[in-house]
């Protein structure tokens, strides 16, 4: 019964979407972070 409300009720699609989006944002931030954390590692070893 839970099912059939998530994917049935505008409510439900509504956080079905925001748990989705939620995700995304996550894997795109940790992305994000680890490409500035490398280049910034790469800058340092220049640096020294």
């Amino acid at each position: 019964m839970a099912w059939d409300l998530l994917i049935s009720s505008d409510i439900g699609l509504l956080s079905l979407f925001t748990i989705g989006f939620i995700l995304v944002m996550a894997v795109y931030l940790v992305r994000f972070a680890k490409r500035h954390i490398a280049e910034d590692e790469q800058k340092a070893k220049l640096g020294q």
